[in-house]
């Protein structure tokens, strides 16, 4: 399989320029200069950087300045750390992965599509002149089966466009059911020879978001320790809905890179019956999580991505419960970076 070069080790800026209050005041502080150069000299070499469209693009389909400056400076910052740099569209005018966004419409409907395309290719006109170090992700993870379909003719419309004016660009697609690796092989063929397919894993989800308060049903209480043989793991998860999402992939022997080797192998196949190039794009442990189990899912997951060469950014830097700088978390920070 193609190996994505520049894009092996990365980390998400999540919650800075998307999910969250788009304040001068925040968007200021949240994010420096020096974060940058921390990330570069813990030994990665790219950033994943979110935004929201109303970070730069207002109700009228004009551009906003101001939105813009932030990913010039990013972009900057980049460059003096010697950093590569993907750009994520988490959220356009009609969709987001969050429903508590209250987008809607967006892959059905014509004025939201051409904002959309608007907006690519504004950022295209911008940064298609970075080619050889940034990256554009066009959309972040589609959710529902049924929208997959209109979504690859509308990727496949903007990847057109794009073209136009960054031609070299390497354009990250993925699928539906939140980009998950399960759901690879429903991403359209690639367009050109810089397209990658792109995915999110956070398996198995009773592990990497217990306790989580934003996933439906999910018990605030409840804590479950990573690995642990099959039937332990099954006898846990009946304190928690939705196992047999996940069931069919944990082998007898229970976790290990076993899991992941499963997991990913139909995407593997995918990738190089396609001849296209495979990333992960978002994978992570909750805070809230044990943190030696925490090192444990990040080392097995780690030693799968590393023997077939796919690149991959964690989820994330600091805050959205998720960060590698906060709470337990940052107690194993070390051992998780080095594992990467």
């Amino acid at each position: 399989m193609k190996k994505w070069n520049g894009y092996q080790k990365g980390i998400n800026l999540g919650g800075w320029l998307s999910q969250a209050e788009l304040t001068k005041e925040h968007c200021d502080t949240f994010i420096q200069k020096s974060d940058i150069q921390k990330i570069a000299e813990w030994g990665f070499d790219h950033i994943r950087l979110p935004i929201d469209y109303n970070l730069v693009q207002d109700n009228k389909s004009g551009f906003i300045e101001t939105g813009f400056a932030y990913i010039d400076n990013c972009i900057e910052w980049c460059e003096k750390y010697s950093l590569n740099m993907i750009l994520d569209l988490h959220k356009t005018a009609g969709f987001s992965f969050d429903e508590g966004e209250c987008e809607k419409g967006f892959f059905y409907d014509d004025d939201m599509i051409s904002r959309f395309i608007s907006l690519w290719t504004e950022f295209a006109k911008r940064y298609g002149k970075y080619s050889r170090r940034l990256a554009f992700e066009l959309l972040n993870e589609v959710v529902d089966e049924s929208d997959n379909e209109p979504w690859q003719k509308i990727a496949e419309s903007t990847v057109d466009i794009i073209r136009k004016y960054a031609p070299e660009t390497k354009i990250l697609i993925g699928s539906y059911y939140n980009n998950s690796v399960q759901t690879v092989k429903h991403i359209a063929n690639p367009f050109d020879e810089n397209i990658i397919y792109n995915f999110h894993c956070y398996e198995p989800l009773l592990f990497t978001h217990q306790g989580a308060y934003w996933v439906k049903n999910m018990p605030a209480n409840f804590r479950i320790k990573y690995p642990m043989p099959k039937d332990d793991f099954l006898a846990e998860s009946k304190k928690a809905p939705n196992i047999n999402e996940f069931e069919w992939a944990v082998p007898e022997s229970g976790f290990s890179t076993e899991y992941f080797e499963n997991l990913f192998h139909e995407a593997i196949e995918t990738a190089e019956k396609r001849n296209v190039m495979l990333y992960c794009g978002e994978y992570g442990v909750i805070e809230l999580a044990d943190p030696e189990s925490a090192v444990n899912w990040y080392h097995d997951i780690h030693s799968v991505l590393e023997k077939y060469g796919i690149g991959r950014a964690i989820w994330c830097y600091k805050g959205k419960d998720f960060g590698i700088l906060d709470g337990m978390l940052n107690i194993v920070r070390d051992d998780i970076i080095k594992n990467s």
